[in-house]
Parts: structure tokens; sequence; C-alpha cells
């Protein structure tokens, strides 16, 4: 992804690459479609991180049908994103940005990094023109930060001010309705080294920054990007095949097919979405799955996935169409700040890094307008769980956030703790040997489940909710005879440690 060096070196003439005929050659036409696309995505992501209220993660912008050259695009975003501090910095001091350029900062940010750091740029549009025509007090002004920070190299100047990377194992999940794991492991073997994940059987491990979004696997279906606390909420609620399921808060998809995978084709899912825009990107995923045109029901008749597009609250339990389904999925909107990391928020300039590892570590905000925005989630949360208990056949419910804060948590479920339980509903262990549980803020929050957002590189949350009496194991396979509470151990302030009885 980096694309470093010392200076580029202005081109002779108009343009150093373009052909005799006046053309852009093509990889004068691909650096420069790149860059606006990445602009584009740049000022998206900015715009969102100064209110506070982003429209997507950086990967989901950048890896948009719309955006054609999705490689170079996302590097020159995270690269001029990792710089932009000092980006900022040189072009104040050299003052050369008019009222004009200063409306498209974000296009002046990308190409002053590819000046600075990165590849060396043509003549082949008026920002170009414009920035190398100033390439020499842009350059003056970066030497001049290097004496006012006491450094002598531009790689010093930028270990004082680049976050550095949070390196994390590529997570891909084994689509089981089109390909068996063996065969995976196989395939992708060619090229890397693969692991199979110890805790989930359809979870593959590979090294850090592996790009597969081109690869065969990925484009056909058989293999999905998942990372892993995402894959373990579907194995949670663990459906039995001929089951029928209802996940009320479905889009993308990616936890349905794998609800649908894990029925082994038998059965039928009921996949609800409130977002038109999501709804679109639902359809495509199971399309993608195959899903749709294996799935039977119990008579051995093909039946599709139902997606309904509406909103999850104004399903009626007392419908005859929902009076057979047994499992609910509920993985509701969430503030997202278990995913930081892969969201790469730590590069977005309202997260400076300091502040950035004791959010991590602690999950609280001070700022007024983010704790409000999480009651409102959480006041939101709690109506949707105490919805999803009270479908009178449902014995299974999972609840997960990707969300590392309490209020949206422990907090929830503690609150609908007495209605689940007049409902028949009692807390269940999901992956028992999992040692990083709830924080200890209710008696019974050591069968919730915690992902570390500092050892595990995301923070997820999962609760299970089982019908009937879940101290008999013998019926009960989520709670092993070897369990014991006393043995919890839960995740607190970033640290695993020991609850004591």
């Amino acid at each position: 992804m980096a694309r470093t060096k010392t200076a580029a070196t202005a081109p002779s003439g108009a343009s150093a690459k373009t052909s005799r005929n006046g053309r852009l050659s093509n990889a004068e036409r691909s650096a420069y479609f790149a860059r606006r696309e990445a602009a584009k995505v740049l000022r998206l992501v900015l715009r969102g991180d100064a209110r506070r209220r982003a429209v997507g993660s950086i990967k989901s912008l950048v890896y948009s049908p719309s955006v054609k050259n999705k490689k170079a695009t996302f590097a020159l975003v995270c690269q001029t994103l990792k710089h932009l501090s000092i980006i900022k910095q040189v072009l104040d001091s050299a003052s050369i940005l008019n009222s004009k350029w200063k409306r498209q900062e974000e296009l002046v940010y990308i190409l002053t990094y590819d000046i600075l750091f990165g590849q060396e740029i043509s003549l082949v549009g008026d920002a170009e023109k414009f920035l190398m025509l100033h390439k020499g007090a842009i350059q003056s002004a970066l030497a001049r930060l290097l004496v006012r920070n006491k450094v002598k190299s531009i790689e010093d100047l930028m270990a004082l001010y680049q976050t550095p990377d949070v390196p994390k194992p590529r997570y891909v999940r084994v689509n089981t309705l089109k390909m068996d794991v063996d065969s995976a492991v196989l395939e992708l073997g060619k090229q890397f080294v693969v692991q199979k994940d110890d805790l989930v059987p359809d979870l593959l491990i590979l090294p850090p920054g592996c790009d597969l979004h081109d690869h065969p696997l990925i484009v056909n279906g058989c293999v999905f990007l998942q990372g892993k606390a995402s894959s373990m909420v579907a194995a949670a609620l663990a459906p039995k095949p001929g089951w029928k399921v209802l996940d009320a808060c479905s889009a993308p998809g990616n936890k349905t097919v794998h609800l649908a995978a894990l029925m082994k084709g038998k059965g039928k899912i009921v996949a609800c979405e409130l977002n038109k825009e999501r709804v679109r990107r639902l359809k495509d995923t199971i399309k993608l799955s195959g899903a749709a045109s294996i799935f039977i029901n119990s008579l051995n008749q093909p039946e599709d996935i139902e997606v309904l597009h509406g909103d999850f609250l104004n399903l009626d339990p007392k419908d005859p169409a929902y009076s057979e389904v047994r499992a609910i999925l509920l993985d509701p909107s969430c503030s997202g700040s278990g995913t930081a990391a892969e969201r790469l928020d730590h590069l977005l300039p309202s997260h400076a890094s300091g502040d950035v590892h004791i959010h991590l570590l602690f999950g609280h905000t001070a700022d007024p307008t983010e704790m409000e925005r999480l009651n409102k989630l959480s006041a939101f949360q709690k109506k949707a769980l105490r919805h999803a208990l009270s479908f009178p056949g449902v014995e299974r419910v999972v609840y997960s956030t990707c969300s590392i804060h309490q209020v949206e948590n422990e907090d929830v479920i503690k609150s609908v703790l007495p209605i689940a339980m007049s409902f028949g509903f009692q807390l269940a262990t999901s992956f028992p040997q999992w040692n990083c549980r709830g924080l200890p803020v209710f008696e019974g929050s050591e069968h919730l489940l915690r992902t570390d957002p500092v050892e595990d590189k995301e923070g997820f949350f999962i609760a299970l909710f089982v019908k009937g009496n879940i101290i008999d194991r013998s019926k009960n396979p989520t709670m092993p005879s070897s369990y014991n509470s006393k043995d919890n151990i839960f995740c607190q302030l970033g640290t695993q440690k020991k609850v004591r009885a």
C-alpha cells in the first residue's frame, strides 16, 4: 500500500510521458482518474469525520461499485490520511492556495502527498499543473518543517506524525453452500499461508495485508471477507437445518448467508432490512452466496430467502406468518466503535493515536454529542431486543453489536432480562471456551461474550438467550459440564481479568 519516496522530480515540458499525439498514456490516465476517485472518497471521509457522522468506512467507500481503480484509490486515500497533518502544515507554510483550490482541498492533499512522498506526477490536469508550478515552494515549506521539528530526514518527521498500522490477520469465511473448507484451503494455499480457525469451523486465517478483493473465490462467492467476531454471531445462534429463522437487521447480508450455510440450505430465512439502498446490497450478497437458488423447505421444494424491505419493529409477533420462527438474529444499528481498527478510523484527524488507545481501552466518551447518540442507539437496541423476545415460537435469540460501549451491550441486556424471563428466556453461554466475557455489572454477565478491541483488534459483543431450562446440560450444549462461573474471565479496560467469587 505504501508508495514512499523522497521527492518527485518535475518533468520537462508539458508532460514527461504524454504520447506524441498529445493523448494521455495508459499510466497517466490511470493515475489521473485514481487521484480524482481518491479525492472524492477523501472528501466523504473528512466531512463525515468532522461531523462525527460517517457515511461509510474508508474500505466500504473505496470498494463501492462506483470506484474503478480500487487498489490505487485505497493506497492514495490511506497514505494521504497518514501524512495529512504534515501535508496541511506544508500547504499553510507555502501559502500558495487561493479560493479556487481551497474548494478542491481534498484533491490538493492527494497531489501534495504524491509530490512529497509518492509517485512522480505529470502535468495532465489543471490541479497537477498548478501544484507542480509551486513545487519549489512546497518543498521549501517541508524543509522548514524539518528544521522546526529538529529532525534531519523525512523519515524522522513521518515518525513524529504517522499513526502506525494496526496489524490484523485476514479472516475469510468459506461459503459451504458453494465450496467445502478443505477445497478452499487448497486453493487459497496456492498463494497464501492458510490456517483453519480453532473456534469457527468454516473460518480461515491468512496473513495480514492479503489483498483478496479480486481473488476468484471472492468474486464467485465461494469465500467471503468476514472477520472472526462477525462470523461468531451466526454460529452462536446455531440454527438447525429445517428451522425458520428471522434476521432482524440483515444488510449487508454476510450473517444472513452464514445462517443459510449453517442450515445447509434447508429451512427458511426471513431477512428484514429497513434501508432501501442496503436492501439492494443484501440481495446482491444473497445472490452471490448461491443461497437463493438452493435453499429448500422441509418438503424438499425450492424456497428463496425472503427479503422484507421494512422495519423489524413493525412485524407482528402474533402474525401466523411468523408463528414458526424458531430463532432470531438481532444485530441492530450501533456505534461501530469496536470496528474502528477495521474501518481504519485510526487514520482520521479526529482519532489522534493517544485518544484512540484510551477510547479502545475504556470504551467511553466525554463528548456530550456522542453520548447523546449512544443513548439514542441504546434506546432503539432495547426496544428491538424486547420485540425479538416477544415472538411466541422463538427458542433462541442472539443479540450482537460491534460496539465496545457498556451502554450498548451489558446495559441493554440488563434492562431486558425481566421481560426475557417473563417470556421463558434465560441467558446461555455461547462459545464457553472463549475467555473474554461480559463486564461484571449484573449477576449472569459471565454468559455474555466480548472480543477485546486491543487483543483481538475488534470489539464485538454477543448475548445468547435460550428458552427453557439452560441448566439442563444434556439438552443445552452451550453449557458444558466443565463450565464454572467462578472461572469466568471478563474484558475490562482492554485487559482480561479473573472474576473471583
